[in-house]
């Protein structure tokens, strides 16, 4: 490759990470706002989601699920449950895990962000071809398997 095509190549990669980068800081600051009347963060919103796909996780398991530290799951919780969002529980097998599980409120949390969610996420597709969002997929895909092939393989796999 010639050297102006590797400069224009590293100047499109550098530009096309910068504007995914914008993207989902404005989507994630955009979501915050709307959220924050109803008591919730987005990272509290993704705890959720986690508990509510695997019910009864241990705080160690919804650590490695929302990648984050155990102790930054630790607090979301105590958050989450002192809003009535969660209830906290003993593992049946091992009473020294501690489990999670929505709570009516928790669930309708999530609706209400669900919404929220779509709201955004329709705005941020205006005008994008269906066409065009099923190739996205499929260069980000390329793209985080390049760096993590594991993700790849928890996001075919359902996980």
């Amino acid at each position: 490759m010639s050297k102006v095509k590797d400069e224009t190549r590293q100047k499109q990669t550098r530009q096309a990470a910068q504007l995914m980068k914008r993207i989902l800081i404005h989507f994630r600051g955009q979501m915050d706002e709307l959220l924050r009347p109803q008591g919730v963060t987005i990272a509290q919103l993704q705890v959720l989601y986690a508990i509510r796909s695997a019910p009864g996780s241990s705080g160690a398991q919804l650590a490695r699920s929302c990648y984050v530290t155990p102790q930054t799951v630790q607090a979301l919780l105590k958050h989450l449950e002192e809003g009535g969002f969660i209830v906290r529980g003993k593992d049946r097998v091992n009473d020294r895990i501690v489990t999670a599980s929505l709570t009516l409120a928790g669930e309708q949390l999530m609706e209400s962000a669900e919404e929220t969610a779509q709201t955004i996420q329709e705005r941020l597709w205006q005008g994008v071809a269906d066409s065009d969002l099923s190739r996205l997929n499929e260069l980000l895909m390329q793209c985080l398997g390049n760096i993590a092939p594991e993700s790849v393989d928890e996001i075919s796999s359902g996980r």
